[in-house]
């Protein structure tokens, strides 16, 4: 491909998805790791920002979403894996736009799809890098981002960067957007990893699909299996998508939830439902003091309550004894199990926990080594 060795200041990497919530900012902490314990100095940024926390100046953005780069315009996840990994200040790039509605609307107004200074100002700083290799997440699609001139394809013919893309499997057709982005990116998509594979066919698609890939010219990096804990939820991220009152244990909206139960069944059926799950959010009738109290025995994070009514003094006594958040809502069982439904695997990876359990998944079910050969770094012996 003729892409400069990553020992010279500018060589970047980028990792992207076909999709949004596939699986980028994972594939990221466990390939950062990997590159820092080879010794290689590693970079990271988000050229096109998703979020920006409280601290950047309101005076920082103007109309067209575009920065001034600098410290304190850093996204919340590249501050996030900044500091997982321990990276230096100068190690984590600003982002040169933030996708951001009012932005989007004025440079589609204007007619302004040019990635411009912001842009300019990102590859002067990225040119000035040291040694070392800056990875780069993509937008969360093969589009996302056009209207910034910023979508991954643009983005990676501008740099010249290789691409892994992250992109969840669940059978043949998921090989139709690999396709299409083999198809916009050529010989610039170095590799991608097939991601929240059901775990029983994973040697299958190792076996079968990945050669299957590699001949339509898809080099395939990993089959990595699909992770409840990954997809999980934080119980604040729930209270804040229901607009939920806490009733008790605020101190615990940290707890993560990885499944659903729907407490509307006799209390006998509920305990031995309950019994076969892990780390639930209970959603129940405010209404039925039984299962509440069944749930609570159980391996539960939350628990929801929905229709009319407040719950008895004794579930909140007992419920702050087992240090279980208890969530009360306004909406109905249906919508409330929808947006919960809707949240899992939806939400960005800022807990140190699944930061963890990523390293974990990507060492064991990821092999890099044709692309460190690619990127001419040091290649395990």
């Amino acid at each position: 491909m003729g892409q400069a060795s990553p020992s010279a200041p500018g060589a970047a990497l980028l990792v992207g998805s076909c999709e949004p919530f596939s699986g980028k900012s994972a594939l990221v902490l466990g390939l950062a790791r990997q590159l820092l314990q080879r010794g290689i100095s590693v970079r990271f940024g988000k050229p096109l920002a998703t979020s920006l926390d409280a601290t950047t100046p309101a005076d920082a953005l103007n109309a067209a979403g575009s920065v001034t780069p600098g410290p304190e315009l850093i996204d919340d996840d590249v501050r996030f894996v900044g500091q997982i990994l321990g990276l230096a200040d100068d190690q984590l790039l600003p982002s040169a736009h933030l996708l951001e509605p009012a932005a989007a609307q004025a440079r589609l107004l204007a007619g302004d799809l040019e990635a411009g200074a912001g842009f300019e100002a990102f590859r002067a700083r990225l040119a000035a890098a040291g040694e070392g290799l800056t990875l780069l997440e993509a937008a969360g699609s093969l589009s996302e981002g056009l209207l910034y001139g910023l979508s991954l394809p643009q983005l990676a013919r501008a740099l010249q960067a290789p691409v892994v893309l992250v992109h969840p499997w669940s059978d043949a057709s998921s090989a139709d957007a690999l396709l299409q982005a083999h198809g916009l990116l050529g010989s610039l998509l170095a590799g991608v990893v097939l991601n929240a594979v059901t775990p029983e066919v994973v040697p299958q698609l190792r076996a079968e699909v990945a050669p299957a890939l590699e001949r339509l010219g898809i080099p395939v990096l990993g089959v990595m299996p699909r992770s409840p804990l990954l997809r999980s939820v934080t119980v604040e991220e729930l209270a804040r998508r229901l607009d939920a009152r806490v009733l008790c244990c605020r101190e615990r909206l940290d707890l993560l939830v990885e499944t659903l139960s729907i407490g509307a069944m006799n209390v006998n059926s509920a305990m031995e439902f309950f019994r076969r799950r892990r780390n639930m959010a209970v959603v129940t009738g405010a209404d039925r003091t039984d299962i509440q109290l069944a749930a609570l025995e159980a391996s539960t994070q939350c628990l929801i309550l929905t229709g009319a009514g407040e719950p008895l003094p004794q579930l909140i006594s007992r419920a702050e004894e087992l240090e279980v958040p208890l969530l009360k809502v306004e909406h109905d069982t249906l919508t409330t199990v929808e947006v919960i439904e809707r949240t899992f695997g939806h939400v960005r990876l800022h807990e140190s926990v699944k930061a963890s359990y990523a390293f974990r998944l990507v060492e064991e079910h990821c092999d890099f080594e044709r692309l460190y050969r690619q990127l001419r770094l040091p290649v395990a012996a």
